[in-house]
C-alpha cells in the first residue's frame, strides 16, 4: 500500500459502519472519500461526516459523492452497504478497482466469498442467499479482497453521523489463506494502517473462522430481536430465550465444524461475550424500526443453507428462519 499521505481511500456507504472507518481513517490524513446519496450525502458535503466515540466527537471534511465513476482508481475500497444492497451496487464499484486495489466489504451476515470459487470440483459452490445471481463473484475480483468481522455496536441516528455505542474489535483477513500461515505483507499493512487511525484492529490467519464465530451471536440475537423487538440484555436473561439462543448456536457449531472450522468458544461464553455489551438493539431491530430492509436471509438464510450444503441438521435455525422471514415479507422490509 502506498505511504498514508497518498493513499486514496473511498467507503461505499456512508451509514453507521462506513462513518466508523471513514471519519477515522480521514483523521489520519489518508485522502478519504466517500459514495452516499440523498440526505446523507447533503450533510456529509454540507458539515462534514461525523463520528461520536468514546465522549470524542471527531469531524472529518471528505470528498462525498453520488457517482463513484467521479472519484477513479482507489488504494483502499471499503464497502459498508447493507449485504442485500452488494449485488446492486457492484457495477458502481467497478470504476474504483484497479490492479492492486484492495476492497473490503464491511458487510453483516456471510459474505459471498466465504465459500471460495463456486466453480472448483468439490467446493461448497455460490452461496445463494447472499448471490441471487452469481453477480457479485463475477464482478468483483477475488484476489482483491479482504475479509474483515466489525465488532463495534454502532447506530447512525442521523445522516452524515455514526454513534459508536460499545465493542471495538476489527478482524482482517485474506480468505484464501490456509489457517495458521502468517498474515502476508499486504494484510499487515492494512492492520498498520487501521490501527494509526485508531481502530482495533488485528490480522486473522482463519478469517473464515472469525466470520462464523460472529455469526454465532449475529445469526441469533438479530432474527429473535427482530420478532421480539427486544434488546439483547432482555433476551438473553430470559430463561426462554437464552435456551433458544443455546439450541441455535449448538446447531451453527456443528455447522461450523462441518466446514472445517473451529470457534474455540462455548455456547455459553459466546451468549456471554454479547451479554457483557449491555443493552444493544440489534442492526436488524434497528433497521425494523426504521421500516429498511432487513438482512435476515444474509446473516441467518445463509447459515441454514450452508448446513444443507454439509448435510447438518439445523431444526431450530430453520423455524426462526422462516418465522423472520415471513414477518419482513408481512411487513414490506425483505429485499427482493
Amino acid at each position: 500500500m502506498n505511504e498514508l499521505q497518498h493513499l486514496k481511500v473511498c467507503v461505499f456507504g456512508a451509514g453507521a459502519v462506513g462513518g466508523y472507518f471513514g471519519v477515522r481513517l480521514a483523521q489520519n490524513a489518508a485522502e478519504v472519500s466517500v459514495v452516499a446519496r440523498g440526505a446523507t450525502l447533503e450533510a456529509i458535503q454540507n458539515r462534514g461526516w461525523i463520528l461520536e466515540s468514546e465522549g470524542n466527537r471527531f469531524i472529518s471534511k471528505v470528498k462525498a459523492v453520488s457517482n463513484p465513476a467521479e472519484l477513479g482508481q482507489q488504494d483502499l475500497v471499503i464497502i459498508a452497504v447493507k449485504s442485500h444492497d452488494l449485488e446492486s451496487i457492484v457495477d458502481k464499484v467497478k470504476p474504483l478497482l484497479g490492479p492492486e486495489t484492495l476492497l473490503i466489504p464491511a458487510l453483516n451476515g456471510v459474505p459471498w466469498w466465504f465459500s471460495g470459487d463456486s466453480g472448483q470440483p468439490g467446493g461448497l459452490g455460490r452461496i445463494h442467499c447472499v448471490d441471487k445471481t452469481g453477480l457479485i463473484e463475477s464482478s468483483i475480483p477475488p484476489s482483491s479482497v479482504i475479509g474483515t468481522v466489525v465488532y463495534p455496536s454502532l447506530s447512525s441516528p442521523e445522516p452524515g453521523l455514526t454513534r459508536h455505542h460499545s465493542g471495538t474489535k476489527i478482524i482482517f483477513g485474506e480468505p484464501g489463506l490456509a489457517a495458521g500461515l502468517p498474515a502476508t505483507s499486504r494484510l499487515q499493512s492494512l492492520v498498520d494502517l487501521m490501527r494509526s487511525s485508531g481502530l482495533d484492529a488485528e490480522a486473522s490467519s482463519d478469517i473464515r473462522t472469525e466470520v462464523w464465530k460472529k455469526l454465532m451471536g449475529n445469526a441469533c440475537f438479530n432474527p429473535v430481536s427482530f420478532l421480539t423487538s427486544s434488546a439483547t440484555d432482555l433476551m438473553i436473561d430470559d430463561q426462554r430465550i437464552y435456551q433458544l439462543f443455546k439450541s441455535m448456536m449448538s446447531e451453527l457449531l456443528v455447522v461450523g465444524n462441518s466446514l472445517g472450522l473451529n470457534p474455540k468458544i462455548s455456547v455459553e461464553d459466546r451468549i456471554a461475550l454479547t451479554r457483557k455489551l449491555g443493552h444493544i438493539k440489534t442492526s436488524m431491530l434497528q433497521d425494523a424500526e426504521r421500516k429498511r430492509k432487513v438482512e435476515i436471509d444474509a446473516i441467518l438464510g445463509a447459515a441454514c443453507e450452508l448446513g444443507k450444503k454439509v448435510n447438518a441438521l439445523t431444526p431450530t435455525l430453520d423455524s426462526v428462519y422462516s418465522l423472520a422471514r415471513l414477518k419482513a415479507i408481512t411487513e414490506g422490509l425483505l429485499s427482493n
